[in-house]
């Protein structure tokens, strides 16, 4: 495992990115340039925190109670779901949304870019505890870049001598001023699977609102959906590549009363909008080969952007 002084020592940016220990012993990236502020844990490769200049709310939501480490997924930001989205159908026994997102990360690079931003590089690989859960080799690679949009790149690699399939799924917290008057815009006429209906499948009609709770899998979803949020002045543009669904959820009322690591009330703060490759949408990687699910996140005041559906 790399510690911080190593991190800082190979990796950091004068001015512009360097390495710290949180208050849980776990090292994350903290990046500042003349675009935004973002941190992001090693642990999990899980960008925690987002904000562009000039926003007064992080774009990202993160629990009080998160819990870092130790086998645990933190409760907040861009947790990286793989090699399996939700249960692995396979042996239910195993934590739903696969391994990734609780396992520490190597930094491979850090750079600047020509237009001022920044970018960082994290890579994970099966090991041995991998191989017992899930018998591939693998490479996985993730980049962030910070600049005019936040963008994430995910690069599955199969190394091995056999092809093997995944779901994934980037899954976003978004900040919300309150998730009762927020609205999704982009997936009127889209077909979904209902999860709180028994993955019943339904037709979007108009924009989403979230009243309670909620978890869908859209499918043949568009390259871009946007969030709006009057009560924050903002609209989030979330373009996508290399998946056919999007997942949204928010826990509501009742529900968020069963998870441990998040205030009963803070379920109006945050929905999640997960670019994905979910359920129905399995990709599989043929030996040598790879795939690669995209999503970037744009930030525009509501009086630049078009307010479709208000």
């Amino acid at each position: 495992m790399q510690s911080q002084q190593q991190l800082n020592q190979q990796f950091a940016i004068d001015d512009q990115l360097y390495f710290e220990r949180n208050t849980a012993g776990v090292v994350v990236a903290n990046i500042s340039n003349a675009f935004a502020t973002l941190s992001l844990s090693t642990y999990g490769a899980q960008v925690l925190s987002y904000q562009p200049v000039g926003e007064s709310e992080d774009v990202l939501f993160l629990s009080d109670k998160a819990v870092y480490g130790n086998g645990k997924a933190i409760r907040g930001g861009v947790p990286i779901c793989w090699p399996w989205f939700s249960d692995n159908a396979d042996n239910l026994s195993l934590a739903p949304h696969g391994f990734a997102r609780n396992q520490s990360w190597d930094v491979a690079a850090t750079k600047t870019n020509s237009d001022g931003s920044t970018e960082i590089r994290l890579a994970l690989s099966h090991s041995d505890a991998s191989l017992a859960v899930w018998p591939y080799e693998f490479k996985l690679v993730l980049d962030v870049v910070v600049g005019e949009t936040l963008q994430m790149t995910l690069a599955t690699e199969n190394i091995g001598q056999q092809p093997f399939t995944i779901t994934q799924a980037l899954h976003t917290y978004f900040h919300v001023s309150d998730v009762q008057d927020i609205s999704v815009i982009g997936l009127g006429g889209k077909r979904y699977l209902d999860k709180v209906t028994d993955f019943s499948e339904k037709s979007q009609q108009g924009n989403i609102t979230v009243t309670d709770e909620v978890d869908r899998v859209y499918l043949q979803t568009p390259s871009t959906v946007t969030l709006s949020d009057p009560g924050f002045e903002r609209d989030i543009l979330i373009t996508s590549t290399g998946n056919k669904t999007l997942v949204v959820w928010n826990p509501g009322p009742e529900t968020v009363r069963q998870l441990s690591d998040i205030d009963s009330a803070a379920y109006k703060d945050f929905i999640c909008l997960e670019t994905a490759n979910a359920v129905v949408d399995k990709v599989t990687i043929a030996a040598g080969q790879g795939h690669i699910l995209t999503a970037s996140y744009q930030i525009k005041k509501r009086e630049q952007s078009e307010r479709g559906g208000d």
